[in-house]
């Protein structure tokens, strides 16, 4: 099975003096000062900046380049602002992923309950990938003493919006690498989502083909 796994991978796409076998697109979304920008800069850097943070505006998004499971992996992580008036904007950009962090505060009783009334209802309406894989995180564990949302609740709130579940603290990093684990090697199980992960890669060496037997 492993063997003709990787038989069927193909040649990887290049990217810089990097190569990668898949490409997905994962969104950051939640209220605005739940640690969205912080859970990003966590997993891609090893920076202390992530303290000194200032509010996203609009939409920015990082790019990432890691192994998993064997596979060579591109993530384009698009972070949110999290901001009503920017919602117009921010709709564009659920088109085409293949995974959704749902992020809320610990602390912040209202950055969870809002997930319901506001986010998961965005995520409905405006992904294009039915299939895409969510996950419900969250952050801000390291301030236990000031936790208004337990465990539990995040874990039937997952449960009941069929979302992985992780609580997490971009300060610590504790969980930070392995929510970006558990997305990807759940949207790698999905056949469909991993062949739209693949399909620039196939775009590519189908057009390096054309273009070789046009000059020879």
């Amino acid at each position: 099975m492993r063997r003709r796994k990787k038989e069927n991978m193909g040649s990887a796409a290049r990217v810089g003096n990097s190569s990668y076998d898949y490409s997905f697109k994962v969104l950051l979304i939640g209220d605005s000062g739940v640690g969205k920008s912080s859970l990003l800069l966590s997993f891609i850097s090893n920076s202390d900046s992530i303290h000194h943070l200032s509010p996203t505006i609009g939409v920015d998004f990082k790019i990432k380049l890691f192994t998993i499971g064997g596979k060579r992996l591109k993530l384009t992580i698009w972070d949110t602002a999290g901001q009503e008036r920017f919602g117009t904007v921010i709709s564009s950009y659920y088109r085409g992923a293949h995974g959704i962090i749902l992020v809320y505060d610990v602390t912040r009783r209202e950055t969870f309950t809002n997930l319901v009334d506001i986010w998961a209802k965005e995520v409905e309406l405006y992904s294009t990938n039915h299939d895409c894989i969510k996950i419900l995180v969250g952050n801000k564990v390291d301030k236990e003493g000031e936790r208004a949302v337990t465990k539990e609740e995040g874990m039937a709130l997952a449960q009941e919006h069929r979302c992985l579940f992780l609580e997490c603290s971009a300060k610590t990093r504790e969980n930070v690498q392995q929510c970006f684990n558990d997305l990807t090697l759940k949207i790698l199980e999905v056949p469909g989502l991993r062949e739209k992960g693949y399909v620039v890669v196939k775009r590519q060496k189908q057009k390096k083909s054309q273009s070789d037997s046009c000059c020879s």
